[in-house]
């Protein structure tokens, strides 16, 4: 077991934003997580890489060491946990190339940080076109692309993506679960949280499904996609 969380609860204020989440992912796996809008799923992942406080009571362990005792830059930096938020934030008035350097502020392998560079433009040709490019100026497909880079970049034994489909057209969509499933391949492990729940499941291996702060559903993605009540509320069906 890579990532393990236990009683995981967060609060903003008086509003309860998750109810004690229970769940684990394995080393090479890709998980999703799908609910609505509001259902806590930014939240859970901002959870673990520090963003947000946890509650007492809360557990996080990731290759044997307590995510509690480390601060969001720390996360990133010691434990290769990278987060692709929701709306991308990437520095606008920074180039493409810059925006990959700045991920690699805490690496000290510049052979290796080299390397990474060439394969991310290896997977994503379209930014090496607009290496001098300022971010701000890249059309959404393009900036969703240079945020996986950018993670990339920073710390890849996991990624976290928060609605990584949000804004895509059909066509750069796959084009970019695609690049996903292949980043996958060379040993990153993937979480991500979406909307699409249809798309999510059959990208994932496994799933969760949270609803109003709680998990409600779990399994095997195939075995999700085919749930009556999933079919119901997610799937259109």
């Amino acid at each position: 077991m890579l990532l393990s969380v236990k009683d995981l609860r967060v609060s903003y204020g008086n509003i309860k934003a998750l109810h004690g989440l229970n769940f684990q992912i394995d080393d090479g796996e890709i998980v999703c997580i799908i609910g609505a809008n509001g259902a806590g799923k930014s939240t859970t992942l901002k959870a673990i890489s520090r963003l947000v406080p946890v509650e007492d009571g809360t557990a996080m362990i990731f290759a044997g060491n307590n995510l509690l005792d480390y601060p969001p830059d720390k996360v990133v930096s010691q434990l290769g946990i990278s987060h692709v938020p929701e709306g991308r934030r990437l520095f606008e008035n920074l180039t493409v190339t810059e925006n990959l350097k700045l991920a690699t502020f805490a690496r000290t392998d510049k052979v290796q940080i080299q390397q990474d560079a060439k394969r991310v433009y290896s997977i994503f040709p379209r930014l090496e076109e607009r290496q001098s490019q300022k971010s701000g100026t890249l059309s959404g497909g393009e900036q969703q692309m240079l945020a996986v880079g950018r993670a990339y970049m920073s710390g890849r034994k996991v990624m976290l993506l928060d609605e990584p489909s949000m804004g895509l057209a059909p066509l750069l969509m796959m084009s970019m679960f695609d690049a996903l499933k292949e980043i996958n391949q060379e040993g990153t492990t993937i979480l991500l949280v979406e909307q699409n729940a249809r798309l999510a499941l059959q990208f994932a291996q496994r799933g969760y499904v949270l609803e109003n702060g709680r998990i409600v559903l779990e399994g095997l993605s195939g075995d999700l996609l085919e749930d009556p009540e999933v079919k119901k509320a997610y799937l259109g069906g």
